[in-house]
């Protein structure tokens, strides 16, 4: 099997990072739409708005194990956005996060790339991935993480010594003298995307080394919005965006897209998910996969609608429950989606469901049975 070893990644020259004459179309076309899939986790302080919530059982990895896809390796990187890295296609989402040997493995068949953050099980994810690159040339990597704690993102009134101070954390947690990047993460609004104390801290963190480049992530109804602002700031090196179920070669036969940013828990899943690396997306794979479009269409909410919540009496965050019970049922973090759920008050939870008419059914343009997902949702988190 042919393999391609990455490149060192180089440093960029200054004015490559704020590229003021770059056109949003150019910029689209070589910024990195890294894709959150396959449970990557994404969330709070910034009003998450809408992902992939299938609320039934999602595998994560097949039954059986297909003899193919054994020692798959790498076999395909992009450029990824304004930082002169070659990312590997397949790469490396870390939610979740809690055994080395699964990072071990993944370097050793050519992931280049590792997205992490410190409110990944506490930051667990992070310690696990600083102990599972030690001793691995760090040039090799492009390890990125969030402007972020352990409790969840920075408020946007967070002081700018405090925002040094969380990536600083997050270095001390991975080991390591510098982020090749950090992600203002699920970011739905304007004013979080430009808030000035984390581009303060974000210019502090590159003057002394700690930080190389700048990113935002959103997967939200106004993503459309944050990110064409992105682009014409000219401030932001990468940008990630959320696709929705289609599978990874389906994204990647997307040339403008750099890479996948699949969560990755097991040593199967990398067989399994680096056997799509640099495969074509063959007329067989569109056709199962327009097949599983008509078998959910109707069961899961779409990345970027956001077209159910003004029409909630009760405020109800529909997307941040369906994202809870999606923790809940798909990721195996039980109580990661409980504890959130518990911090929306009463008020504007789930069960204002019970006697409510769901006026959010009638605006959902995709006739999702959005009260019946909601009361299932309020009985599998609360704590009691």
């Amino acid at each position: 099997m042919n393999t391609k070893t990455s490149e060192p990644v180089q440093q960029p020259q200054q004015e490559s990072l704020s590229a003021p004459n770059l056109s949003r179309r150019r910029f689209f076309r070589t910024a990195a739409l890294s894709v959150a899939g396959g449970g990557a986790a994404l969330a709070a302080g910034c009003e998450y708005k809408s992902q992939l919530f299938l609320l039934g059982s999602a595998p994560t990895e097949a039954k059986k194990q297909n003899p193919e896809w054994q020692e798959a390796q790498v076999r395909s990187y992009r450029p990824l956005g304004r930082t002169g890295m070659q990312m590997s296609d397949i790469s490396f989402g870390c939610a979740g996060l809690d055994n080395v040997a699964v990072v071990k493995r993944a370097l050793e068949r050519g992931v280049t790339y590792f997205d992490t953050s410190p409110d990944y099980s506490r930051a667990g994810s992070e310690h696990t991935l600083g102990e599972s690159i030690k001793g691995h040339p760090r040039d090799k990597l492009f390890i990125v993480s969030k402007f972020c704690t352990p409790d969840g993102h920075l408020s946007n009134d967070t002081p700018v010594k405090d925002v040094v101070a969380a990536v600083e954390a997050s270095l001390q947690r991975l080991d390591t003298d510098y982020l090749d990047l950090a992600h203002i993460h699920a970011c739905d609004s304007l004013d979080r995307l430009m808030n000035p104390n984390i581009h303060e801290a974000c210019d502090r963190l590159k003057e002394q080394g700690k930080l190389r480049f700048l990113g935002v992530s959103s997967h939200t109804p106004h993503l459309e919005t944050v990110m064409r602002h992105a682009v014409d700031s000219g401030r932001f090196d990468v940008i990630m965006v959320a696709y929705n179920f289609k599978n990874c070669k389906w994204v990647l036969s997307n040339q403008n897209v750099s890479g996948l940013v699949v969560s990755i828990n097991s040593l199967t899943q990398i067989d399994e998910y680096l056997h799509a690396s640099g495969q074509p997306l063959q007329q067989a794979d569109v056709d199962l996969l327009e097949k599983y479009d008509r078998l959910v269409a109707n069961d899961y909410c779409r990345p970027g609608c956001g077209a159910c919540l003004s029409s909630c009496p009760y405020e109800v965050p529909i997307n941040d429950v369906l994202r809870y019970a999606m923790y809940y049922e798909n990721y195996s973090q039980q109580r990661v989606g409980m504890e959130a759920y518990a911090r929306i008050p009463a008020a504007h939870n789930a069960s204002q469901c019970v006697d409510c008419k769901a006026p959010c059914q009638q605006a959902c343009p995709f006739e999702i049975p959005i009260k019946e997902k909601m009361l299932r949702a309020d009985q599998l988190l609360r704590f009691v």
